[in-house]
């Protein structure tokens, strides 16, 4: 079976009602990145930070992965197929894909300030006061500005053995993660999923200059055909 590397960001998450990381103003939910998202936000501020977090959970446990989600799932009934998300949410898992790889991190998981190795699942409220087993503050399992990117060697490892790569719903502008696609083959095809692409159609790239869910639907419509 050949192997499929699927890059997705933001766009692909936005339809199920997701709001972006980052909007274009700069913002996450009116929130200035710098203060919810870095290590020293957190220091400064850690229950603000942690109430941030908590709203982004709980919106996330009212929504549900759309038909793009799906239909990438579908793929493996003829590929062996990897994701690679920038999302920190888990709709490709609850549609069903069996291979995600999370560089940003996950929203419903916490893990320790004492050892990012353990690691817990969470769907409730995490506060103040909220420990691990060494008695230390947890946070969430997220990837804030200025940490390392830890998953980013295994992305690296997937895109180097991959024979198709389709990318969706992410400017690919935001490094590490835009480095990636550089690891690939130079013989791989690329297709480039986008309402608005930043790259140009050419030998090798093609693009589908339209949202997540009716681009995805046609792509793997051609695939599996």
């Amino acid at each position: 079976m050949k192997h499929i590397s699927i890059l997705t960001g933001a766009g692909i998450s936005a339809e199920s009602g997701v709001k972006t990381f980052r909007d274009h103003d700069g913002l996450w939910e009116g929130h200035d990145v710098m203060q919810v998202a870095t290590p020293q936000a957190f220091e400064k501020n850690p229950g603000f930070v942690l109430d941030f977090y908590n709203k982004r959970r709980q919106q996330l446990l009212t929504v549900q992965p759309n038909l793009a989600h799906q239909r990438l799932v579908d793929l493996e009934t003829q590929f062996n197929v990897d994701i690679i998300t920038q999302n920190v949410d888990d709709l490709h898992e609850r549609a069903g894909s069996s291979r995600v790889t999370h560089l940003h991190g996950e929203l419903m998981k916490v893990r320790s300030t004492f050892d990012q190795g353990l690691i817990y699942d969470w769907k409730d409220d995490l506060n103040l006061g909220d420990f691990c087993e060494h008695h230390h503050q947890l946070r969430p399992h997220v990837v804030w500005f200025g940490e390392a990117v830890p998953m980013i060697e295994k992305a690296i490892d997937i895109l180097k053995q991959t024979d198709v790569l389709i990318i969706i719903g992410t400017s690919m502008q935001v490094y590490p993660a835009a480095g990636l696609i550089d690891f690939a083959p130079s013989s791989t095809p690329i297709y480039f999923i986008d309402p608005n692409p930043n790259i140009s159609d050419s030998t090798g790239v093609h693009l589908y200059a339209e949202k997540a869910t009716t681009g995805v639907d046609k792509l793997v419509r051609k695939l599996l055909a």
